[in-house]
């Protein structure tokens, strides 16, 4: 798997201190320049590096995508697509109000900027490819109304609802080497433009159901489908969360699925074809007496023949945590961009991209411990001082027991990430829930202050 960072920039000096707050941000795990530079000379050019015209957003996108493409030859694909607002409303007096900043759907008038991410993972074994496609925009910071902008009358392509499409459309290009590409979006890109427009032989759409669309028999689709004599059960763990007051449970599903005909309606655009033929999934949850019941509805250009295919669809699309995931580490929970101390929005945003690009090393840790036959070169994440260092926390970190003994061979990713994970706080039980992204993102932080250390002892030795 290729090393990620960048290497599409004409000018050598941008180019490596690119890569160079990269690595920074990836083994720190902070927003803070402050705090991931060394020097105030070191800060300032890391400042000037994400102010710098010549480097631009589109420049770091087509190296995340270059990043992406290099393992995907020939692979079937989940290329999984969101939107998140990074609001700085918190920093409004500080933060240059120009062109690169704007309204957000916050209250008290957010200002800030939107993403929105094409993750690509592989459909086999999840593990994370990268970025096919990131588009990020603002809006206006005196944004009109819909009723002022005469919204419905506006074409597809004037209507920011077009991001899924125009993202749809890009990974389609970037990813012509890969065997298959299942697009996965939420109810926001049930979108009756995108299913003409984005399909292929090799590239499909499952897509969760957001509109309750009237078919060609007249029935309601939602009533249809419910309708439809149940195919089969499956059971699913569901964790518990007591934020909500939801308790740790067993759910069994009850599976439906059927062809059906979708109609353009008054508000599609001219150009969209008359009627589609999509497949739809419900995933119902049965025998329980819970507040809100799983009910998963997805359409699909998926051909769906049996059973095996429609749990296969429905797996796929639980995937989505994955991009939550990394909006969650992108904000609060994890590098925590919108608190930001950047005065220009255009660095915030260029920040904001190198981050995710660090994140996806994150998700490769990740997925490379929780898939014990996929072996991944230790080297895609760390280098050979930094593995010298955690041999050495390996032997530290291993209990007496073979329980809490490091069961992995040297070289493969596996090894380092159990030690990453331990000095996050897992306590490497095989008992224990495997570790998640979050204890992977504190185990770096404290490698990162354990690797200096170690390195300054080197220095010290060899004097």
């Amino acid at each position: 798997m290729r090393e990620r960072q960048l290497s599409d920039i004409k000018d050598q000096r941008l180019l490596k201190r690119g890569n160079i707050i990269l690595d920074k941000l990836f083994k720190n795990s902070v927003h803070s320049i402050r705090q991931i530079t060394q020097s105030d000379s070191e800060a300032k050019s890391f400042y000037r590096f994400l102010q710098n015209d010549n480097v631009s957003e589109s420049d770091i996108i087509r190296n995340m995508r270059a990043n992406c493409v290099s393992s995907c030859s020939n692979k079937v694909l989940l290329c999984i697509q969101d939107t998140t607002e990074v609001n700085l409303y918190n920093h409004k007096n500080r933060v240059k109000k120009d062109h690169y900043i704007g309204t957000t759907n916050a209250v008290k008038g957010g200002i800030g900027f939107l993403l929105h991410p094409s993750f690509v993972l592989d459909a086999q074994t999840l593990v994370p490819y990268g970025f096919s496609d990131v588009r990020i925009w603002n809006r206006p910071l005196e944004k009109l109304t819909k009723k002022q902008r005469d919204y419905n009358k506006l074409p597809i392509e004037e209507k920011e609802s077009y991001k899924w499409i125009e993202s749809s459309q890009n990974s389609k290009k970037v990813l012509s080497q890969a065997k298959e590409i299942i697009i996965i979006q939420d109810r926001e890109g049930d979108i009756y433009e995108q299913f003409g427009i984005v399909p292929d032989q090799k590239t499909h759409l499952l897509v969760r159901a957001r509109a309750n669309r009237t078919l060609s028999n007249k029935t309601k689709l939602f009533d249809y489908i419910a309708n439809q004599p149940p195919r089969g059960t499956y059971c699913i763990e569901l964790e518990g969360d007591k934020r909500r007051n939801i308790k740790k449970r067993e759910a069994i599903l009850e599976v439906r699925y059927s062809g059906v005909t979708i109609n353009k309606n008054d508000l599609s655009s001219k150009t969209a074809p008359q009627n589609i033929t999509l497949n739809i999934i419900e995933a119902k949850e049965i025998n329980t007496d819970v507040e809100n019941p799983i009910c998963w509805r997805l359409l699909t250009t998926i051909n769906i023949e049996n059973l095996e295919t429609a749990l296969n669809c429905i797996s796929w699309y639980t995937c989505r945590w994955v991009i939550e995931e990394i909006f969650r580490i992108l904000k609060k929970e994890g590098f925590n961009i919108e608190a930001s101390e950047l005065t220009y929005a255009k660095s915030i945003r260029k920040l904001s991209l190198l981050m995710m690009e660090t994140i996806v090393k994150l998700f490769l840790m990740q997925i490379a411990y929780n898939c014990p036959e996929e072996e991944i070169e230790s080297s895609s994440c760390f280098s050979e001082d930094e593995i010298k260092c955690l041999e050495y926390q390996i032997i530290a970190l291993e209990g007496k027991t073979e329980r809490l003994k490091n069961p992995y061979l040297s070289k493969d990713l596996k090894r380092y990430v159990w030690a990453i994970a331990r000095l996050g706080g897992w306590k490497g039980y095989a008992s224990e829930r495997k570790p998640g992204i979050t204890t992977f993102w504190i185990g770096m932080q404290k490698f990162t202050s354990i690797m200096q250390g170690w390195q300054l002892f080197q220095d010290v030795s060899r004097r």
